[in-house]
């Protein structure tokens, strides 16, 4: 990983687009600063669309894409997407209804039995606001998070860490094949197609396949913490943690836009 402040002007020029992880990417400890929040609010005045992904619960998301200045969230590691279409709220899912509800009992059968075996562990307490996931509340030690995530995948189950969650799921997506499904839904952009007008951010194990597809993708420092679980890592990585981090990529964007000669001659 190089520092973001490495990157030139011509790598972040033409970006029309941030994906974005959100715990410990546009938060910090659990919460969402001012500055951040205003850093989305700059993107989106400048044109730039902003997409969390992430595997924050439904409810998360719908009040994120309802409040947030942002265009549309991917939850649930991407499970769905809700897109903000005027003052309604359009939900794309991955799998009809009848398969998630026979999804979601699956998946609490395989947790009833990885609980069996941590019994000191227990379903997220946000579990009541997932459509198309189940996670529980990670782990502080390592090796026993990790354990989580090999019983669910031997049982039949994606599953994977974030900063916050052990999180499974049934379907074979993950976020980049999520954001090859829903990205044109909202934004009429082609993941493949449009790459080099993207940018993603993030932090944790389960951006690994987003890492892995971006060639402009930062890390945020909290990065750090999670290098031995990520395969693929970022090109760039930012000074800050967190939110602070990502304001450092949304400024050095929004520097690359206004030094652009194309956008200097639009302004006259």
């Amino acid at each position: 990983m190089r520092p973001l402040a490495d990157a030139s002007r011509s790598d972040l020029k033409d970006i029309r687009l941030v994906l974005t992880d959100m715990d410990d990417t546009l938060t910090f400890q659990g919460r969402l600063a001012a500055e951040t929040y205003a850093a989305l609010e700059r993107l989106e005045a400048a044109g730039v669309r902003v997409i969390p992904v992430t595997a924050a619960p439904a409810g998360w998301c719908d009040q994120m894409v309802r409040m947030w200045p942002v265009t549309a969230v991917i939850g649930e590691n991407g499970g769905f997407c809700f897109v903000r279409e005027g003052s309604e709220i359009a939900r794309h899912f991955w799998r009809d209804v009848d398969v998630r509800e026979g999804h979601s009992l699956r998946l609490a059968h395989i947790a009833a039995t990885v609980l069996k075996q941590h019994p000191s562990l227990a379903i997220s307490e946000d579990q009541p606001f997932r459509l198309t996931s189940l996670a529980i509340s990670r782990p502080s030690n390592h090796a026993v998070a990790q354990s989580i995530v090999r019983a669910f995948e031997e049982a039949g189950a994606n599953a994977t860490l974030n900063a916050i969650w052990a999180v499974a799921w049934l379907g074979g997506y993950d976020k980049i094949k999520a954001a090859r499904k829903f990205v044109p839904i909202s934004t009429g952009l082609d993941v493949d197609l449009d790459r080099d007008s993207i940018v993603f951010v993030g932090d944790s194990a389960n951006d690994a396949p987003m890492f892995t597809h971006f060639p402009k993708a930062a890390g945020v420092s909290t990065i750090t913490e999670h290098i031995a679980d990520i395969p693929n890592l970022p090109t760039w990585v930012t000074r800050g943690p967190g939110g602070a981090g990502f304001v450092e990529v949304a400024e050095a964007i929004l520097s690359a836009r206004t030094a652009s000669p194309a956008h200097i001659a639009k302004a006259h």
